[in-house]
C-alpha cells in the first residue's frame, strides 16, 4: 500500500528550527493549534525533517496581510518570504472574522504558488457538513437522508414524519453537540445550533446495544489505514469513549472513502463510513485535518511519515510548476 516512498535521511536541526544540513531542502510551515504541544504536529515535523525539509511551526492567528511586504503575507520568522509548502494541522477556534482572515491567508498562499495541504477551499467544504453532504450526493455517493436549513419551524415540519433523526451542529467535530431526536421536543433550540438545523436520518436499529462505524485515513489518493470504532453508545467517536479496533477494509469501503476525498478535492482526510439498517454502506462525514493518534495505536504504517512523503512530493511538483511559469 505504501510503495515508492522517497527515502528518509537524518538531518541535524538548527536552533531556529530549520534543518542546518539541508540548505536546499524545501521550506515548509506546519500551522498548528494555538498553545503548541500537538502530538501530531511534532511527528509530522520530525518526519519532514528526516526527508530533508526545513520545517517551521506557526499558527494562522499569528499571520497577517501586510502591503508593505512584496509577498503581501507575513508569516512570523520569514520576513515576508513565502514558504514552498504549508501543511494545515489546525486553523484554531475563533470569531467569524478571525476564521475568515485565517482562511483568507490560506487562499492567498495558494494564489501565490505555495502548495497548501489542505487548501482553504477544501477546509471550507469539509467543515460545513451541509456542503460536504451535497458534494457526496453530487458525486453519486450513498449518504443518509439529510436536510439542512434555517429555523426551528422548518426543523419541526421536516422531523414530524421522519423520527428518529440525528441533529448535528453544522460546524463541529469529535461528536460534540450531536443529539438524537426521538420526539419533537428533543430538537435543540435555535440558540444551540446557530439557527441552522442539520438533520440526518438515524441509521441504527432500536435493539442495538453495541455500535460501530469506520474511520478511513486517506492521503494522496491512497488509504494509509483504517479502523473500526466500537462502543456502547451510538456516538462512536474516540473522544466520546469508543475504542479503536484494527479493520481489514473491504473493497467497497475503500472505494467509497477514496471517492469521498476526491469529491471535496482533499489532499488528506479522515472519512467516516457507516452501515444503515439494511447493511448498506453510507458516507457519513469527512474531516480535513483528522487526528490519527487512535488509528496509529493499531496501525503498522507510520502515518506521519507517509503524510510527510505525500506532502513533500506535492510540494516538489508545485515547485516544478512554478519554475516552468517563470
Amino acid at each position: 500500500m505504501l510503495d515508492n516512498l522517497p527515502p528518509t535521511s537524518s538531518t541535524p536541526v538548527s536552533p531556529d528550527g530549520l534543518n542546518a544540513g539541508a540548505p536546499h531542502g524545501p521550506l515548509v510551515v506546519i500551522f498548528i493549534e494555538e498553545g503548541g504541544g500537538d502530538w501530531h504536529a511534532k511527528r509530522l515535523k520530525d518526519a519532514m525533517e528526516r526527508r530533508g525539509a526545513r520545517v517551521m511551526t506557526s499558527t494562522l492567528r499569528a499571520c497577517s496581510f501586510d502591503t508593505s511586504l512584496a509577498s503581501g503575507i507575513d508569516i512570523p520568522g520569514l520576513g515576508g518570504r513565502l514558504p514552498d509548502g504549508v501543511f494545515v494541522r489546525s486553523i484554531s477556534k475563533g470569531a467569524l472574522e478571525a476564521i475568515t482572515l485565517r482562511l483568507g491567508v490560506l487562499h492567498a498562499l495558494s494564489a501565490s504558488g505555495v502548495r497548501v495541504w489542505n487548501e482553504a477551499r477544501v477546509i471550507e467544504r469539509c467543515v460545513d457538513k451541509s456542503t460536504a453532504t451535497f458534494l457526496f450526493q453530487k458525486a453519486g455517493l450513498p449518504v443518509p437522508a439529510t436536510r439542512t436549513a434555517e429555523g426551528r419551524d422548518m426543523a419541526l415540519a421536516y422531523a414530524k414524519e421522519r423520527l428518529p433523526l440525528v441533529s448535528k451542529p453544522l460546524f463541529g467535530s469529535q461528536g460534540n453537540g450531536v443529539k438524537r431526536v426521538d420526539q419533537l421536543d428533543d430538537l435543540p433550540g435555535e440558540e444551540d445550533v446557530g439557527g441552522v438545523y442539520y438533520l440526518q436520518r438515524y441509521l441504527r436499529t432500536p435493539e442495538q446495544a453495541n455500535f460501530s462505524d469506520w474511520r478511513v485515513f486517506v492521503s494522496g489518493g491512497r488509504i494509509l489505514g483504517s479502523m473500526v470504532r466500537q462502543g456502547t453508545h451510538w456516538i462512536t467517536n474516540i473522544h466520546q469513549g469508543a475504542h479503536p479496533q484494527a479493520a481489514n477494509l473491504e473493497e467497497e469501503a475503500s472505494e467509497l472513502a477514496l471517492a469521498a476525498a476526491r469529491a471535496v478535492a482533499a489532499d488528506y482526510a479522515g472519512v467516516d463510513l457507516i452501515r444503515d439498517q439494511l447493511g448498506q454502506l453510507q458516507v457519513l462525514e469527512i474531516n480535513s485535518n483528522p487526528a490519527w493518534k487512535g488509528l496509529q495505536s493499531i496501525c503498522e504504517v507510520d502515518i506521519a511519515d507517509a503524510l510527510a512523503s505525500d506532502f513533500l512530493t506535492a510540494v516538489a511538483a508545485q515547485t516544478v510548476r512554478n519554475e516552468a511559469v517563470v
